[in-house]
Order: structure tokens, then sequence, then C-alpha cells
């Protein structure tokens, strides 16, 4: 079930990852061994689900910021009389 370091995984197939391995860990019938290599690919796929949820979250709030910047400029009709 391990996925290579280098190899890209989507967040939503690393999340089905994670939940397939806390249903076996929560099973309690995995051995001791096999439970902590279970629980190491875990901690691996967590961290991985982590960074891509921080690299959206900084996608958004730069288009928030860039959608905000066009926002911020007034605006002004080029046939409305000014002054009157």
């Amino acid at each position: 079930m391990a996925i290579a370091d280098n190899q890209e995984i989507s967040f939503e197939a690393a999340m089905e990852q994670l939940e397939a391995i806390v249903a076996q860990l929560e099973s309690g019938d995995v051995p001791l061994e096999k439970a902590i290599e279970l629980f190491q690919e875990g901690m691996r796929l967590s961290r991985l689900c982590g960074g891509k949820l921080e690299q959206v979250e900084r996608k958004i709030e730069m288009l928030i910021e860039t959608e905000q910047g066009f926002q911020k400029k007034p605006f002004a009709p080029a046939n409305e009389d000014k002054g009157e």
C-alpha cells in the first residue's frame, strides 16, 4: 500500500488510503509489527494531505487578494458627467 515519496498521489487517493489504514487499525485485528507499519504510512499520508491543503489555501488566498486588488479601484463610468 505504501507509495514512493517521489510518486505523485492525489489528495483524494491519499485520503482514501488514510481512511483504509484507520479502519484497519481500529479493527484491532492487526499484528503489532503491521500496525506500526500502517501507523507510519498513515502519518506520511496525513502530512502529505496537510501539505496539499496548505498549497490550496495559499492559492485561494492569492486569488482573493488578486480579485480584491481589482475591486479596490473606484468605478467611474466614462460617460458620467463630473461635478454637476
